[in-house]
């Protein structure tokens, strides 16, 4: 067994050593400018995240998935990340996956067992069919659970792109991979709870990753989340409101354009922009390899 002691999520801050002894304000004041150095410790991550965004597109272009893999919460951090993909993005749910070690059961009930067995993490790899056309991001914010590491060093065995991240620093000359993710952001106000500040790091560079790559992929126009399908009354109104935006129609009229593509937006737009049906604007969008921007062809919408 590795001497924890040592890594940086599992040793005392000293600003904190007598948070028991303060006010509610003054607890409230410290935890909130400890989580103001997360930003600052993953902006300095940025070229490791650009490279790992690169991979991932990659692949994706290849058609290939994305996993994410961890135990606690940094596996309930991924498998948030991937369930948010497909009505941000309008992916496939099998495009952006999480796998958590324990199963479902460990999302909303802690299983801290389960992450003892890197042969549970490779057996994971394995039921997924994970292949070399894929991505697979461990993330273990002390940089040591088992069931991560012998995930990703199945995936490695399989050809996949592996991406790893921690906020152990020390860890990174350990882990074989094609890319270390390593926010430096400090011991944490409660010792060991990498809940708080490692995990709301992990948060940032994960919608960092996935959002990053659907706009590579066109999934995005402008700032705008074109590939989106109105599929319930919060997702119908901003339909509407960006066909509006962007055509200039009015919200009646936007509506009648959204129903007539069948609630996908990007076809909609096509529609209205190249003057063609439904099937036409999936033929263009498809000869685009889904950019709207190219379907578009530079048309005023």
């Amino acid at each position: 067994m590795q001497d924890r002691s040592k890594l940086t999520t599992e040793r005392r801050n000293p600003r904190s050593r007598d948070i028991d002894r303060r006010s509610t304000l003054e607890i409230v004041d410290l935890i909130n400018a400890e989580d103001a150095k997360v930003a600052t410790a993953v902006a300095k991550q940025r070229r490791q995240i650009a490279a790992a965004v690169d991979l991932i597109v990659e692949r994706f272009k290849r058609g290939g998935r994305l996993f994410y893999v961890g135990a606690g919460t940094s596996g309930r951090l991924g498998v948030l990340d991937a369930s948010e993909c497909p009505p941000t993005f309008g992916t496939d749910p099998k495009m952006v996956q999480g796998i958590i070690a324990g199963g479902r059961r460990a999302l909303v009930r802690a299983a801290e067992g389960a992450e003892d067995r890197p042969e549970d993490g490779a057996a994971a790899v394995d039921k997924k069919k994970i292949r070399a056309a894929d991505t697979l991001v461990g993330i273990a914010a002390c940089g040591l659970t088992p069931y991560v590491r012998g995930a990703m060093d199945r995936a490695r065995q399989l050809g996949a792109a592996t991406v790893f991240v921690t906020c152990a620093p020390e860890i990174r000359k350990q882990v074989k991979v094609d890319v270390v993710i390593s926010p430096k952001v400090g011991p944490e106000i409660v010792t060991g709870s990498t809940r708080m500040k490692a995990g709301t790091a992990t948060k940032l560079v994960l919608n960092t990753l996935t959002t990053t790559a659907m706009i590579k992929l066109g999934k995005v126009y402008g700032n705008l989340m074109v590939d989106l399908r109105a599929t319930n009354e919060k997702l119908r109104e901003r339909s509407e409101r960006i066909v509006m935006t962007l055509t200039g129609l009015s919200r009646p009229e936007a509506r009648t354009l959204i129903d007539r593509a069948e609630g996908r937006v990007k076809a909609a737009l096509v529609m209205h922009g190249r003057n063609v049906g439904l099937d036409e604007a999936r033929r263009i969008l498809d000869e685009s390899d889904g950019s709207l921007r190219k379907a578009l062809a530079d048309r005023r919408l």
